[in-house]
């Protein structure tokens, strides 16, 4: 009993108000996914990240978008964030990329292949997972023109600390469409949405 106590004192909290905080996430979630390039912003909800280094907005996105049913893979061992989606959500925890209904990537430079994860099938293009890949800065580093749907002509991103290979390997899986990837780059608790529609185009 004294073990679980320690346990649930130490254990990050999850939404203060749970209903409509998950609404006000998924709207914002939903909003950067159909607006691509534009920033999105968590502003209220998680009290805080208690012992996990975790993006706040990649804590709220998983813990609005997870469930029994959605396996999570962590790039990076942190058993704050794992112990907390398990309570919060129910989501288990895999332990290869490509089992993952969402990925959260806290260090972005180490981040596996794309063609590691799962991209759906012809059938159920939806069977593919979501990333949340940690960057340092969502501005200032080399600019992405970004182009398709939700985006009138083109608009430019420039985030800092994705590999360069992420880029090659997303435009890769352009053809494969309607399988693919979905993104979301999370810095604090700002975020972008890059789905798989969106063509980006490194200059």
């Amino acid at each position: 009993m004294e073990n679980s106590q320690i346990a649930l004192s130490t254990l990050t909290p999850g939404f203060a108000d749970p209903v409509h905080d998950t609404q006000a996430v998924f709207r914002t979630l939903l909003d950067a996914l159909s607006r691509p390039g534009t920033v999105g912003v968590v502003e209220k909800g998680l009290p805080e990240v208690r012992a996990t280094r975790a993006a706040l907005a990649a804590f709220a996105a998983l813990l609005t978008l997870c469930d029994y049913a959605t396996p999570v893979w962590l790039a990076q061992p942190d058993t704050a964030l794992g112990s907390a989606l398990r309570f919060h959500t129910g989501a288990p925890l895999v332990d290869e990329p490509g089992l993952a209904a969402f990925a959260y990537i806290h260090e972005a430079a180490a981040m596996p292949a794309l063609e590691s994860f799962a991209l759906g099938e012809a059938e159920s293009p939806e069977h593919s997972v979501t990333l949340l890949i940690r960057v340092e800065a969502l501005t200032g580093g080399a600019p992405i023109v970004l182009s398709g749907p939700g985006i009138q002509h083109t608009t430019t991103i420039a985030p800092v600390g994705l590999p360069e290979h992420f880029w090659r390997e997303r435009a890769a899986l352009a053809p494969l469409f309607p399988c693919g990837i979905d993104c979301y780059l999370v810095c604090g608790s700002t975020l972008i949405g890059l789905p798989r529609t969106t063509q980006a185009k490194v200059n």
